[in-house]
């Protein structure tokens, strides 16, 4: 049984929770669907607690954006953040992060990090007309993707299974819980929640982050304590 973690964001104690879950459930290894740094307290930490681990990793669109920000939003906010975490991770981890694959097929299955094809335009929870041109590039029968950090399973067209395992460190669904999957194969998948310290790690956040960011360090805390993409 593998576990799917997607989104992870630098939040340290939310990794650490959800790899103590997964290792409950019994899963034997592990998938990283990509962001695994940016935005959060503990870059660096998250890094190296999933080098540590077995399984498969790609890359997101904040890990690329750490070598090459060029289509980046032109945001202060979200260029500060980039500074942060490229100066606490470092050139090489910067570099392997940026090298890291933007899909890998396991099994029947595709894991991307937003879409088969692109790394920021993804699916919604409900079906769209954009769905059919996402899924064009691909005939695996299950998708697992991440990006809008929203924890959701649905039918596709052709009968395939599109799974969201939502966001390790940054929720944006409501629910402050971490969120991830467990995928025992085909299409048995589980969406699962765990809860942590969210509100000790919103500090640190504070702690850590505010030289870096100025007064922008309270809209990551807002995010962390609304679980919602607020300004």
């Amino acid at each position: 049984m593998r576990a799917l973690l997607y989104d992870i964001h630098g939040n340290l104690p939310a990794l650490e929770a959800v790899i103590a879950d997964a290792g409950s459930a019994g899963a034997g290894e592990f998938v990283f669907g990509g962001d695994y740094a940016l935005a959060g307290a503990f870059p660096e930490e998250c890094v190296k607690r999933i080098e540590g681990l077995s399984g498969a990793w790609i890359r997101g669109n904040t890990d690329r954006w750490l070598e090459d920000p060029s289509d980046a939003a032109d945001d202060d906010l979200l260029h500060r953040q980039i500074e942060y975490c490229r100066s606490q991770l470092g050139g090489q981890r910067v570099e392997r992060l940026f090298n890291l694959p933007s899909s890998v097929s396991l099994d029947e299955a595709l894991v991307c990090h937003a879409s088969p094809h692109d790394d920021m335009l993804t699916f919604a929870p409900e079906p769209t007309d954009g769905d059919h041109e996402l899924l064009a590039h691909t005939e695996a029968t299950v998708v697992f993707f991440g990006h809008s950090h929203i924890q959701f399973q649905r039918e596709a067209e052709g009968g395939r299974l599109l799974v969201n395992p939502g966001s390790v460190g940054l929720p944006f669904d409501g629910e402050r819980r971490a969120a991830y999957a467990l995928w025992r194969g085909g299409r048995a998948v589980e969406l699962r929640r765990v809860a942590y310290d969210s509100d000790g790690y919103a500090a640190s956040v504070r702690d850590r982050m505010e030289e870096a960011l100025g007064p922008g360090v309270e809209t990551i805390v807002r995010r962390i304590q609304q679980a919602a993409f607020v300004q």
